[in-house]
Parts: structure tokens; C-alpha cells; sequence
């Protein structure tokens, strides 16, 4: 009854189901890992020590960040220059704007400031002039603009979309390091904006997505090996019809 299984059409079904299921149970066990890396890395980050209650180290030193060194507290000097507000930004559900000035370095390269959040319609102070030295938390280039989307363009002039040293290339005449800090303390009329979390190291909507993808690849391990079951058994019914000189329906 089942000697159809051996039918060059059964051979290239049974090879592609012999293939199919290690596969997905493999991409299933791959994304459960990252998963549980992601949980790990959550777990490490919550009982690591606060960065910020650290002291704090020169900028050079921090450099480049990481999940080690991010919301680390350092100082730079210079000069402050050009700067810019960052829009759409909320502190306690109320929205606003980032205050962002460049800090010249004597390395020749530009420090984006975060000087602090200020109220939507509200103006934001000048920066200090001549030479300064700040300390604040040191942050990782943004690869999202406030909105969620990557913003080449399209920003009103003195504006920007995110924070990164791709955002201000050509809006400065400096190179600018690859991060930015957010200063402990804002001007009077702005609010300090505190550290984030470093990317990857919280249970974030990517975590959830990991698990999600190992469900799905799991199931369609299961549903794979479930039509190749009813194939078998439809195959099986129609060649006994046949056996008993009955039309399959």
C-alpha cells in the first residue's frame, strides 16, 4: 500500500521534508539563543553598578563605546560652537527638544553637547563662551532619528533628526566624534537629560521578535511533518480505492 513512497514524485517530497524540518528546527534553536543572549545581557546590565555613579574619566579613555563604557561619565574641553536643537524629544511625557552644542576639542575634532531638554516654544540660552571643561554622560551615536526613522534631510535649518556624527558631517567644519554626551547639570531654563540604556541590552521590542521567530519556525517545522502525514494517508486511502476497484473521489 505504501510502495508509492518510492515513486520518484514521493522521493523529491520525502527529500524536501528531510531537509525542510532540520532546517527550521535549527533556525528555531538559533533564534531561541538570541533570545536568551538578550535576556542575559538584561540580566548582567541590571546588576551591573550604575555607570554614572563611577568617577569620572577623560574622554579619550571612554572611547570608542560600548555597553561597558556607555552612560560612563566623562569630561572634555574646548570651545563651544555651532549649535543645534533636536526635536520631538520627550523627558517625563512632555515634549520638547534636545539642546545640542559642539564642543570644540583641542584634538580637532567636535564633541556633540547635549546641554539639556527645553519645552516646546520655549528658546534655548546661548552656551558659554571661551574655554570650558564639561562632564556628562557619555552616549553612543544615534542610527534612528526621535521619530523612529533614519533623517538625512527635510529639517528646518538649525535642526536636526538624531544625534550622530553622520547627522553634522557636513554642517560642521571639524570632524565629530563618534558619540556624544548628555551634561549632569542644564542651563537654568533646561532640564539634564538622563543617560539611556545602551542598545541591545535591555529586553526590547528585538528580545520579543527573537522569540516570536523561534515560534514560528518551530511550527512550521510542525506543519511541514503535519501535510506530509495527510499526503501520506491520502495517497494511501486512494491507492486502496484503487486496489478495490473503487474511483477515488
Amino acid at each position: 500500500m505504501y510502495r508509492f513512497l518510492l515513486t520518484p514524485r514521493w522521493w523529491g517530497i520525502n527529500l524536501f521534508v528531510a531537509l525542510a524540518i532540520p532546517f527550521c528546527v535549527f533556525m528555531g534553536a538559533w533564534q531561541l539563543g538570541r533570545f536568551e543572549d538578550r535576556v542575559d545581557t538584561h540580566r548582567a546590565a541590571e546588576q551591573r553598578p550604575d555607570p554614572g555613579a563611577r568617577a569620572a574619566a577623560p574622554l579619550a579613555e571612554l572611547l570608542p563605546v560600548d555597553k561597558s563604557t556607555s552612560g560612563r561619565l566623562a569630561t572634555a574641553a574646548g570651545r563651544y560652537g555651532e549649535q543645534f536643537t533636536v526635536p520631538g524629544r520627550e523627558l517625563d511625557g512632555r515634549r520638547g527638544s534636545y539642546v545640542l552644542t559642539l564642543l570644540h576639542t583641542d584634538t580637532g575634532r567636535a564633541l556633540p553637547v547635549v546641554r539639556g531638554w527645553l519645552p516646546a516654544g520655549a528658546t534655548a540660552p546661548p552656551a558659554p563662551s571661551g574655554e570650558v571643561t564639561v562632564t556628562g554622560a557619555l552616549q553612543a551615536s544615534e542610527t534612528q532619528s526621535s521619530d523612529g526613522v533614519h533623517t538625512a534631510g527635510g529639517l528646518p535649518s538649525g535642526q536636526l533628526g538624531m544625534i550622530s556624527a553622520a547627522s553634522l558631517v557636513n554642517l560642521v567644519p571639524d570632524d565629530v566624534y563618534d558619540a556624544w554626551i548628555t551634561l549632569t547639570t542644564a542651563p537654568e531654563g533646561m532640564r539634564p537629560v538622563p543617560a539611556a540604556a545602551p542598545q541591545g541590552s535591555g529586553l526590547d521590542l528585538k528580545a520579543f521578535q527573537n522569540l516570536g521567530y523561534t515560534l514560528e519556525w518551530f511550527a512550521f517545522a510542525g506543519f511541514v511533518l503535519f501535510m506530509w502525514f495527510r499526503f501520506v494517508r491520502r495517497e494511501a486511502e486512494t491507492a486502496k480505492d484503487q486496489a478495490l476497484g473503487l474511483d477515488p473521489v
